[in-house]
C-alpha cells in the first residue's frame, strides 16, 4: 500500500519539504529478493496535458519476454513545475500498477533518482512510495558534471554534484548518446548499471522502457505484443 501522505502536497514549499523527507528514507544498497519481473513506466499527457495516462509493461527477466502490461488514465492535479514532477505524474502511475496481477520485483522508471537536485527524482519517490526496488534511468542529465564515457558498451562514468555522487552515466550502445543511471530505491548504484545494461539489448534504452513507450503509444498492440492488453 502506497504511503499517500507523500504525494499529496497542497502547496509548492510543501512539495519540497515532501522531497527532502522521501530523499532521507531511500535506501541506497541492495535490499530485494529474487529479480524474475522488471517493469517499465512510461507517462505522458494527451490532450494538451489534463490529463495523465501512464502505461506499465513487465517483462520476465531474464529473458526480457513481454509478460503483462497495464494502462490507466486519470486527470492531473499537480502543476507542471521543473523539478517537482513526479507529483504531477505518480497518481496515475499508482492506477497502472494496482491493475497488474503481482507488483513487479523492479521498477525501470523513464527519469531521475537520486541524479535530482533534492535527491528526489520520479524513481525515489515511486519507490519510497511503494517500497519497490527501484532505478533512473533518464535520457539527459538534470544535474551534475561528468568526465567523458568511453566509448565501449557498458563503460560507465559517475556523475556527479560537487563531491556527492549521484548516479552513473552509462553508455549502453556505441555511437549513442549514453543515459543517466541513478538510484531508485533499494538497490546500490553499481547494480543499477548492472541491472540496465542486463535489461539493454541492441538499442540505447532498456528494454523495459522501450516496450512501455511502445505500450503509451499504441504501436505494442499493432504488432501484437501488448502482453494481456489490461487497461
Amino acid at each position: 500500500m502506497a504511503d499517500l501522505s507523500l504525494l499529496q502536497p497542497r502547496s509548492i514549499p510543501e512539495a519540497i519539504a515532501l522531497q527532502r523527507e522521501i530523499a532521507r528514507r531511500v535506501v541506497c544498497e541492495e535490499a530485494h529478493g529474487q529479480i524474475e519481473r522488471v517493469a517499465g513506466i512510461d507517462v505522458g499527457f494527451p490532450g494538451g496535458g489534463t490529463r495523465g495516462r501512464a502505461a506499465i509493461a513487465v517483462l520476465d527477466f531474464p529473458s526480457l519476454a513481454l509478460s503483462e502490461t497495464a494502462v490507466a488514465e486519470s486527470e492531473v492535479n499537480f502543476p507542471y513545475v521543473p523539478g517537482l514532477l513526479s507529483f504531477r505524474e505518480l497518481p496515475v502511475v499508482l492506477q497502472a500498477l494496482e491493475r497488474l496481477s503481482a507488483p513487479p520485483d523492479l521498477l525501470l522508471v523513464d527519469g531521475h533518482g537520486r541524479a535530482h537536485p533534492r535527491r528526489c527524482g520520479i524513481a525515489c519517490h515511486l519507490g519510497v512510495l511503494t517500497d519497490l526496488p527501484s532505478i533512473g534511468v533518464a535520457k539527459s542529465r538534470l544535474v551534475g558534471t561528468h568526465e567523458p564515457v568511453p566509448q565501449r558498451r557498458g563503460a560507465w562514468v559517475p556523475l556527479r554534484d560537487g563531491s556527492e555522487i549521484i548516479g552513473a552515466v552509462l553508455r549502453t550502445r556505441v555511437g549513442v548518446q549514453p543515459v543517466y543511471v541513478s538510484i531508485g530505491h533499494r538497490v546500490s548504484l553499481e547494480r543499477a548499471v548492472d541491472w540496465v545494461m542486463a535489461c539493454t539489448t541492441r538499442y540505447r534504452l532498456p528494454e523495459t522502457t522501450r516496450a512501455a513507450h511502445a505500450l503509451a503509444s499504441g504501436s505494442a498492440r499493432k504488432r501484437g505484443t501488448g502482453g494481456d492488453g489490461s487497461v
